[in-house]
């Protein structure tokens, strides 16, 4: 076999020493030390080798519109409300620039595949989903995009968005996703977006449980409802932030229920840090649900983005090392093996969250993989270590060369 590039002197994890791993027809032809071709080559200097950052959870359409809202309060009820007013005046040209350019963002900081939640309802119609697609399909050499149509103000109480998710579904989305606690008959909420997704045998996500009221939650529904209709591995859930508000006892008898449905949790540092807890005076609580623990009890976790420069989260740059970082801060981790678990939640966990058959780095395997400035992924997590290139079957699809310190020289 003609071998086409080689990258030189990676490190991969689980690996005695450097790897030099080369391509051939946008597959992985072989992974070994020393590899004898005289292809072109690029070297890897010793740094991490992985498949790639994964988001689990993003709104593309509705990133970069802090612009176009009045932030008073800082509470959800807000962000859903400004939000809400700001896209009815989205055009599909507006959506597809806004999105474009996070979706190249994401690329330069190492991510190559992303599931993006599509608003579709009376406000925004069809024009964001369009969009989206258009950008999922000017963008597939770089990333792989999913598309998940969802209900983010209702369903019950939104005539005509049940019938629109369908169409979405039958016309490109790759899933559904539903938001009850937005909606005055959340159990039926839950009930419909299952129907839809069984409808069309896809998968199911929903942004759930989003207060600290440690009462009221929507999640027994979801976890029956799973069960009874046998789509154990086909459902996640973000947010949940009732959780961090439980006791041990009740948040590992929680745990053990998503286990054994087999519900994924997505959790949202930066946003779930920015909307809640905002009615306390002092001791203010983080409200961010600890992914770490639900591991421990056999639930799989992964850590996103969700929202960049909109109501929901004023800031961001879409980079995950970034977005494990602050959930390591934040659930005070700061051991190699508890590190090495959160960059595990934005590669290997959040591959197996989508369903990916091929993510790990092997011989026959596509060629899809980023270089970190780093040396393991728990070095990668502690110094929000940046990407340097990246590769999606056999092609090169990003660089960004290293800083230079210029002490006693010219600029010029």
């Amino acid at each position: 076999m003609a071998i086409d590039f080689v990258i030189r002197n990676a490190f991969f994890p689980g690996s005695d020493g450097l790897t030099d791993i080369a391509f051939a027809n946008g597959r992985i032809a072989a992974m070994a030390p020393r590899f004898v071709c005289d292809a072109p080559e690029y070297d890897a200097g010793g740094r991490l080798v992985s498949g790639g950052l994964i988001e689990t959870h993003i709104h593309l359409d509705k990133a970069g519109i802090i612009g176009r809202c009045t932030l008073c309060t800082g509470t959800l009820a807000e962000a859903v409300s400004e939000t809400s007013k700001a896209k009815a005046a989205f055009t599909e040209e507006d959506v597809y620039a806004r999105a474009a350019g996070i979706v190249e963002q994401a690329i330069l900081n190492g991510t190559n595949r992303l599931r993006t939640f599509v608003e579709i309802d009376g406000r925004a119609g069809f024009r964001s989903f369009n969009a989206i697609k258009r950008v999922r399909t000017d963008y597939a050499a770089a990333i792989d995009i999913e598309i998940c149509a969802f209900a983010q103000e209702g369903l019950t109480n939104d005539p005509g968005t049940e019938e629109m998710l369908d169409r979405a579904l039958a016309s490109g989305a790759d899933l559904v996703g539903g938001c009850p606690y937005t909606d005055p008959r959340p159990d039926e909420h839950i009930r419909r977006i299952f129907d839809l997704a069984e409808r069309y045998r896809v998968p199911v996500d929903f942004h759930l449980d989003f207060d600290l009221d440690p009462a009221g939650s929507n999640l027994p529904v979801v976890i029956a409802e799973t069960l009874a209709r046998g789509y154990q591995g086909r459902v996640s859930v973000g947010h949940v932030t009732k959780l961090s508000a439980l006791p041990p006892e009740a948040f590992e008898a929680v745990g053990r229920g998503l286990a054994q449905a087999g519900i994924a949790v997505t959790v949202l540092p930066a946003t779930d840090l920015f909307l809640t807890g905002r009615a306390a005076t002092h001791l203010i609580p983080r409200g961010v649900t600890p992914a770490h623990r639900l591991a421990e009890l056999g639930v799989l976790t992964t850590i996103s983005s969700n929202n960049v420069l909109n109501p929901f989260t004023p800031f961001g740059d879409v980079s995950l090392i970034r977005m494990a970082n602050l959930y390591a801060n934040v659930a005070q981790i700061g051991t190699t093996n508890a590190l090495e678990a959160v960059f595990g939640m934005i590669t290997i966990n959040a591959a197996r969250l989508l369903g990916l058959k091929q993510y790990s780095l092997e011989v026959g395997g596509p060629a899809t993989l980023v270089l970190f400035d780093a040396t393991s992924g728990a070095d990668a997590v502690a110094r929000l270590s940046p990407a340097v290139s990246g590769w999606k079957d056999g092609r090169q699809t990003f660089v960004r060369p290293a800083p230079r310190l210029l002490l006693g020289q010219s600029a010029l």
